[in-house]
């Protein structure tokens, strides 16, 4: 009887490991179902200052909106800049900044090394210069996209065409990181023109509709432009999406799941409120999300603007100094060096601010003499 007693208290005790997956009733063995504690479908919910936190690979993005007013003979504000730091000016006086702009809005020659700079504008024009030869003017739904690489120096205005109105500004701009084997590579640019653009209007079913514009990755049958060629965007398996997503108001889509271990970002920067799931994103708010489930956005009472930002994460430490990026002390001492030695190869421009002339449509020259031209 005692050896019965004692097994039965082993085969208790050993059942109690078990965390409660099989239950001992008077009528012998029964499995129960034990459920997994639900992941949250969000990981972090942070407010969005002037530069917004990313995740890898990306760097940061800063979202500039500016209610430029009518512009002068030279393209600047026709208006006094008394009161305004400037070369400095980055506070929101009157609804604009001059940045480091001087006559015009901007940001006169500055170098890069070891990362990329996608350049998203929505309103308004951006003037590009290099220290490779190239220029360029886009904007309104442009996208440029540059890699530094090795080095270069460029200039990024933002001209106040019109004098007869205002001149509304706003942009992205978006520093992704390249891997250690590419941040020496050649400087390039792409020019992703508004036209070459996929977009898709998804109808939900009560009517209500949400535009997707495509900058990198896929969605569906939407393929975004090829990125410059030593992007790490250039790899699919990297799955580096960049989509800018508008919902009418009181409309539902659902975005689809991406691989298990991307990185993902939602930025809502325009509208009152946004749900995700069962939960309420407010205001210029971001969320990271779990990449391996769809997910239901309800957008509120106005229209949502919501940029997604994912990718695979590089792993590999990131030291930054200004406009240099690399992967230790060292390298980023040696940037510093290699641009007093050779500016990156000089600046072929009169000024360190070139803008274009007011007439000029959207064009891109580029330095191996490639040249297009928009409307």
């Amino acid at each position: 009887m005692k050896k019965a007693t004692d097994r039965r208290g082993f085969i208790q005790k050993a059942l109690a490991l078990t965390s409660g997956a099989i239950v001992l009733s008077k009528t012998g063995f029964s499995l129960n179902r034990v459920d997994k504690p639900v992941k949250p479908m969000i990981k972090n919910i942070k407010p969005l200052g002037f530069q917004w936190e990313t995740q890898d690979p990306f760097l940061f993005c800063v979202h500039h909106e500016d209610a430029f007013p009518k512009g002068n003979e030279k393209m600047g504000p026709a208006t006094s800049l008394q009161g305004r730091d400037i070369g400095q000016d980055f506070i929101l006086k009157d609804g604009w900044r001059m940045y480091h702009g001087k006559t015009v809005p901007g940001f006169p020659g500055h170098p890069h090394r070891g990362f990329e700079t996608i350049t998203i504008v929505r309103k308004g024009m951006v003037d590009h210069s290099d220290s490779l030869g190239a220029s360029g003017r886009y904007g309104n739904g442009d996208v440029q996209w540059m890699t530094a690489g090795k080095g270069v120096l460029h200039s990024e205005m933002f001209p106040l065409l019109n004098q007869d109105k205002d001149n509304p500004l706003e942009l992205f701009q978006i520093w992704l990181n390249l891997p250690r084997k590419n941040k020496l590579v050649e400087p390039h640019f792409s020019m992703l023109w508004n036209e070459s653009l996929p977009k898709k209007t998804f109808i939900d079913v009560n009517g209500g509709k949400t535009r997707v514009e495509v900058v990198s990755g896929k969605l569906k049958n939407l393929q975004a432009p090829a990125p410059p060629p030593n992007s790490w965007a250039a790899d699919p398996n990297n799955e580096v999406s960049i989509w800018n997503i508008r919902m009418e108001a009181n409309s539902t889509w659902t975005l689809p799941k991406a691989k298990s271990g991307i990185n993902r970002t939602l930025y809502f920067y325009q509208g009152k409120e946004l749900q995700i799931d069962d939960k309420k994103l407010p205001h210029y708010h971001s969320a990271e999300i779990e990449p391996d489930v769809d997910l239901v956005l309800k957008s509120g009472s106005d229209e949502s603007y919501i940029l997604l930002l994912q990718g695979k994460p590089m792993n590999e430490p990131v030291v930054q100094h200004g406009p240099f990026v690399m992967n230790n002390r060292q390298e980023i001492q040696q940037a510093f060096k290699d641009y007093q030695d050779t500016q990156f190869g000089g600046w072929p421009w009169k000024n360190s601010a070139p803008v274009h002339p007011r007439t000029r449509g959207r064009f891109a020259i580029h330095a191996d003499g490639k040249k297009e031209f928009r409307s």
